[in-house]
């Protein structure tokens, strides 16, 4: 019995082994889909780095519950700690001083809802629920995120261009925009407002830092930075003590924390980004970021030429911006790319009838002519997107 089990670790070593080489063909006929942001064209990068970012856990480690235990967010490792700080300095686009507060989660998704906890049970003199508003297009996933739970302490009030209710609120900022790509600030500007910023995007892969972002709240995750996504790691800087607080107080209680070993691995892939950075010059290899944009400006290249010549959609133009890290001006490069039919029609619906998935406008609080599609497949995902976009040519005519 024990050999038949080894017999078949092997062999599974052996598939798994022979997948790390060879990637697998994409049939030419398959539905893609870019509807999601799964950020796996890094792959290849990451894979060249070989054994760089490797950690080692032995079964008698992370045996806790606590990695810090004198620490406001006890459950946050010294390492990631560490390692995100540093990484912000590097890059330049964040502050991230001894007097912030850093507060890691199981990805930025349970930290909006860990933020939305902390600001909606301070003292609020009113009764009714804390409106949590967002400009549109905003990110799809902020009302079902808001809603989820049902909660008597917030609700979703919609786009922030249209509201004009008296009273507290919480406004999304994010910047660069998912699903548009721009840079935004905040829209409503009233008495009793509390900002939340997503900075999901605010890397140099993506668009040029243009300085160090000082909000007081700020949400950032490792799968958007780095392309690691499975590893559920996202973090807050906060400046406010007492909202850090209650975020780790809604953590303690939903998830008693966030993995070591998730921690651990995000920790070193920080640190050899940063360190590589650092270290970076014209006979070196070039580092992640410049990996990252390099990829994203052929991709956008492609697809400004692909949109250009088939004449039935049309792409956000960006302003060129100086880059601190970069040290130029720099084009924007989205994770996403916000397509418009010129002929009013439904987008997502036609690009469906060419086996391509995307997110519709409707679900970004915007009409159906526009829709949101990943620009961080793999490779043979990209290219095959881009050969069935080109062959959608002339004016489209019926209903979609």
């Amino acid at each position: 019995m024990v050999v038949g089990i080894e017999k078949a670790v092997s062999a599974a070593n052996s598939v798994v082994s022979s997948a790390k080489k060879t990637p697998t063909a994409i049939p030419s006929d398959c539905v893609i889909n870019l509807a999601r942001g799964d950020p796996t064209m890094y792959q290849p990068y990451w894979r060249r780095m070989g054994d760089k970012c490797t950690v080692v856990i032995s079964g008698h480690d992370l045996m806790s519950y606590f990695s810090d235990p004198g620490n406001l967010c006890w459950f946050l490792m010294p390492e990631l700690d560490d390692a995100i700080r540093r990484l912000h300095r590097v890059v330049g686009n964040a502050v991230v001083d001894d007097d912030r507060y850093v507060v890691v989660g199981t990805g930025s998704t349970q930290l909006f809802q860990a933020v939305l906890y902390a600001l909606s049970s301070q003292d609020n003199p009113d009764t009714e629920p804390l409106s949590v508003v967002a400009a549109a297009p905003f990110y799809s996933s902020y009302p079902e995120e808001t809603e989820f739970l049902r909660s008597g302490l917030y609700k979703w009030a919609g786009d922030a261009y249209a509201f004009d209710k008296d009273g507290a609120y919480v406004e999304c900022v994010t910047s660069p925009n998912n699903p548009d790509g721009t840079i935004r600030e905040a829209v409503v500007n009233r008495e009793g407002g509390k900002l939340i910023h997503d900075l999901a995007y605010y890397w140099p892969q993506y668009t040029a830092i243009t300085g160090k972002a000082d909000n007081d709240i700020m949400l950032f995750t490792f799968s958007k930075a780095t392309g690691h996504a499975g590893s559920r790691i996202g973090w807050a800087i906060v400046k406010d003590k007492e909202v850090a607080i209650k975020m780790v107080k809604y953590m303690e209680l939903s998830s008693i924390g966030v993995s070591k070993e998730s921690q651990l691995r995000a920790a070193k892939i920080l640190e050899v980004i940063a360190e590589d950075c650092v270290n970076s010059g014209p006979e070196k290899e070039e580092n992640f970021f410049e990996y990252g944009h390099r990829l994203m400006s052929e991709r956008w290249e492609k697809l400004r030429e692909v949109v250009k010549r088939n004449g039935v959609f049309s792409l956000p133009k960006y302003p060129r911006d100086f880059c601190n890290f970069k040290g130029k001006d720099t084009d924007p490069s989205p994770a996403f790319a916000w397509l418009k039919t010129k002929d009013g029609l439904n987008c997502d619906n036609l690009l469906r009838e060419f086996k391509i998935v995307t997110r519709g406008g409707t679900n970004f609080g915007v009409d159906s002519d526009y829709t949101r599609i990943s620009m961080l497949s793999v490779d043979e995902e990209f290219n095959l997107f881009l050969e069935r976009l080109a062959a959608i040519k002339g004016t489209m005519n019926g209903n979609y």
